[in-house]
């Protein structure tokens, strides 16, 4: 889903990672002790545990449910991955303008003029963010084709990519700079990746074997377009909200906005003789329905949970999130077979997410500048 909350620049070590699978976005408050909610330890306690559990459970849920509606068997045609990210963006303005009207005590009027006055009356602030809403709508469509290929602990696994992407990109773009253990952690990360996606020997015949290989390799190409494209938008959206300070959910349904186009836009030119002839919503479930409100609504949930989690919090989410995917694909889904090279990069993969969200105080010299 966001793929697909991002965070905003802030003085400090760590790079915080960005919740975009949704591609919903979000200022996230700094986890340093300069910004941290002053709590009792028993309700800071609980919350932080009750943002772990929503962390998982947004992420698991989303790539499980989706993963099983693109390779469940049913009768009929399937539903269409493009019709799904349509639907999803309509959610998510729905919703958003739902929360805005809630911030002007329910008033039509003051939320008319709210949104005149932020997308209308500002149209180059606006238009800044067709670039991000186009990449992340590209992105949310290569999800669908990532998991259509790619079994839900794999795509986990590799997804997590998107953290050496982020921090490339921020380098680059943003003059942020990584400790390093950071450095050491994106190592990690790539060997722990290229031992999950390393070929393994395969039962049944050259034939099968040729095919499963050609349809792993394209989830491994979506996947990874998908962790460039993140990367980059998130870090782009970071450079944006730097000249700008608006309202989360405006921001939301400006992206939702051109978002709902460039997809629609997709739908019509990759689907449009398919939709012409069974209509937009063919092939619609339960289950397709599921997977549209988790990936329109996931990223908004995130967004509002994230403020108490820090870096280690999100780093047990990512693991726990990888374990049950893991599980959950074997004995339920039964589309995967893990192998001890498949474990030991998942191991790296985890150790790297959690490396890489340390927070410490660096030497004299022990940054890195590119």
């Amino acid at each position: 889903m966001l793929q697909s909350g991002n965070v905003e620049q802030k003085t400090e070590e760590c790079l915080s990672l960005h919740h975009q699978d949704s591609g919903v976005m979000g200022l996230t408050p700094s986890s340093s002790s300069d910004s941290t909610m002053v709590l009792p330890s028993t309700h800071s306690l609980r919350l932080k545990y009750m943002s772990l559990g929503v962390l998982v459970l947004q992420t698991t849920s989303l790539v499980l449910t989706m993963r099983y509606s693109r390779t469940m068997k049913e009768e009929g045609p399937r539903y269409l991955a493009s019709s799904a990210v349509v639907s999803a963006e309509i959610l998510k303005i729905l919703a958003c303008t739902l929360l805005v009207l809630s911030e002007n005590n329910f008033s039509v009027r003051a939320m008319n003029q709210l949104l005149k006055e932020e997308i209308v009356n500002k149209s180059v602030e606006t238009m800044k963010l067709a670039i991000p809403a186009g990449i992340y709508t590209l992105q949310n469509n290569l999800l669908y084709v990532a998991l259509s290929n790619l079994d839900a602990a794999t795509y986990q696994v590799t997804y997590q990519l998107k953290i050496l992407t982020t921090a490339l990109f921020s380098v680059s773009m943003l003059g942020k700079k990584l400790g390093l253990h950071q450095w050491l952690s994106l190592l990690f990360l790539m060997a722990g990746v290229t031992l999950v996606q390393w070929p393994t020997e395969s039962e049944g015949d050259s034939e099968q074997k040729v095919l499963s290989a050609g349809t792993q390799f394209v989830g491994l190409m979506a996947v990874l377009m998908a962790c460039v494209s993140s990367g980059f938008a998130g870090v782009y959206f970071e450079k944006i909200l730097k000249e700008t300070k608006q309202s989360v959910w405006v921001r939301n349904i400006q992206l939702g906005l051109f978002g709902f186009v460039f997809a629609f836009l997709g739908m019509i030119m990759y689907d449009g003789q398919r939709v012409r002839e069974s209509g937009i919503f063919q092939g619609y479930n339960t289950i397709t329905c599921t997977v549209v409100v988790l990936q329109a609504l996931g990223g908004l949930v995130i967004a509002v949970v994230i403020k108490y989690a820090d870096n280690i919090l999100k780093g047990f989410a990512t693991s726990l999130s990888i374990i049950v995917s893991t599980v959950i694909s074997y004995f339920l889904l039964e589309d995967f077979n893990p192998t001890s090279v498949f474990f030991l990069g998942a191991i790296l993969v985890i150790a790297a997410t959690f490396l890489y969200g340390y927070k410490c105080q660096p030497a004299n010299g022990s940054t890195i500048k590119v």
